[in-house]
């Protein structure tokens, strides 16, 4: 009988065994990582991005040229100075000169000019006789009513029309 229970004991030993060895590789195999090949799937593949084609910029409108002045209609207050000042004139005060030489017809003092003419606005004047009308603005001494100052009839003089 003992060797029965020997025999038995070892048995139940054996199952004791074996049963921990399955209880250890089911903790093991439930706590380890799948195998490679189920974990391993392709990646998506990055699906590109649709281009969008940025909208072509629109050609900016061409602005027509500005046409200058060809006349001035004296308002209340302006003068010949102010009036070549102006953007749509010359833009330049200093080249007042042109405008009085032109107008010499209603401008009989360079001081002196009324609501209501109307002056002609010369254009495309050769280089010399701006440089001279603008000499002549600067050289000409103070503004005054009465008499044509000296220095006006000189540079009418010295540059005629």
């Amino acid at each position: 009988m003992q060797k029965v229970i020997e025999t038995l004991l070892m048995n139940l030993k054996g199952l004791l065994v074996l049963s921990l060895a399955v209880i250890i590789v089911g903790c093991v195999s439930a706590k380890s990582p799948p195998p490679e090949d189920a974990t391993a799937a392709t990646p998506p593949e990055p699906v590109a991005e649709p281009v969008v084609a940025e909208p072509e910029p629109e050609p900016e409108p061409v602005q027509p040229e500005p046409v200058p002045l060809k006349f001035w209609i004296v308002a209340k207050g302006d003068n010949l100075w102010n009036i070549a000042a102006d953007g749509e004139v010359y833009s330049i005060a200093e080249q007042w000169p042109l405008i009085y030489k032109s107008n010499l017809e209603q401008i009989t003092d360079a001081d002196l000019i009324y609501p209501g003419q109307i002056l002609d606005i010369p254009r495309d004047m050769p280089m010399a006789e701006i440089d001279a009308a603008v000499h002549h603005a600067k050289n000409r001494g103070s503004w005054s009513l009465g008499p044509i100052e000296k220095s006006d009839r000189e540079y009418l003089r010295n540059n005629p029309g």
